[in-house]
């Protein structure tokens, strides 16, 4: 399920009484505010708040809490070598939700016990890091970054072999045909390669507008030298949310990110 749809889903959700825990947790460790793993002490002093209010609560209503409180705990403490930026959870038992983000993006810490999961901040986050496509176009290759959040879910990579004029999904490897490029490269590229790439391209077109139907994408930016990055433009229907004319194929998935929507 794409984020947007499981957000979606979450707007919907209701329960007669309170029963749902929503967490907003910051553990960003270059934020100074974090240091030593203080957002241990803040997730403690978030819960402690809620013991402290839910103690005088009807049985049913404190046992509800009791079990998605260490839910959740348990969820973070297992991930805790792991975390990002961020922590989003939203837990209920009866009837049952659980719906977990590690995410790379700015997060405030909160806590909220209601009838549904609040969720303003999240929203929030999704318009600012929306579900997106990157693709990063070269000479042997094209490599797409499927990301949400400043997360990447998941890295593909199609290799174009200029011989055989035929392109395979490469996922996890890098083309042995990748070429560099530089200033004035293009001018000496045959010209039938380059015929033969541009129909590389256009059939990688089609492949990302499908990627971005299945897979729920709001916005697709291409990053890449500039005679490429355009001429991957143009190969798409509807033109990208952004073009960054900078090679970034060799870089590590984390950076693209910054580099696309922290520009």
């Amino acid at each position: 399920m794409s984020l947007s749809k499981e957000l979606q889903t979450l707007k919907e959700f209701r329960c007669d009484d309170r029963c749902v825990l929503s967490v907003y947790l910051n553990t960003n460790p270059a934020d100074p505010e974090q240091l030593n793993g203080a957002w241990k002490i803040h997730l403690k002093n978030g819960f402690s708040r809620f013991d402290e209010y839910l103690a005088a609560s009807e049985d049913k209503e404190l046992k509800a809490y009791k079990a998605v409180k260490d839910k959740v705990v348990k969820e973070i403490e297992k991930n805790q070598s792991d975390l990002s930026k961020g922590v989003v959870i939203f837990a209920a038992n009866d009837p049952e939700i659980w719906s977990v983000h590690f995410v790379q993006v700015p997060v405030k810490t909160s806590f909220h016990w209601e009838n549904h999961p609040v969720t303003e901040e999240l929203e929030y986050m999704l318009k600012a890091y929306p579900e997106a496509g990157i693709v990063l176009p070269s000479f042997g290759e094209v490599r797409i970054l499927d990301t949400a959040m400043g997360v990447v879910k998941d890295e593909l990579t199609f290799a174009f072999d200029s011989g055989l004029e035929v392109w395979s999904e490469q996922k996890g490897v890098k083309s042995s045909i990748q070429r560099g490029t530089g200033e004035g490269h293009s001018d000496g590229f045959d010209h039938r390669l380059k015929e033969n790439l541009e129909r590389f391209y256009k059939g990688m077109g089609s492949t990302v507008e499908k990627l971005k139907k299945e897979r729920g994408w709001k916005e697709i930016h291409i990053a890449g030298e500039a005679e490429l990055a355009n001429s991957f433009a143009k190969t798409l229907r509807e033109k990208p949310q952004s073009c960054i004319y900078k090679n970034l194929n060799n870089v590590a998935a984390g950076k693209v990110l910054a580099a696309v929507f922290e520009k």
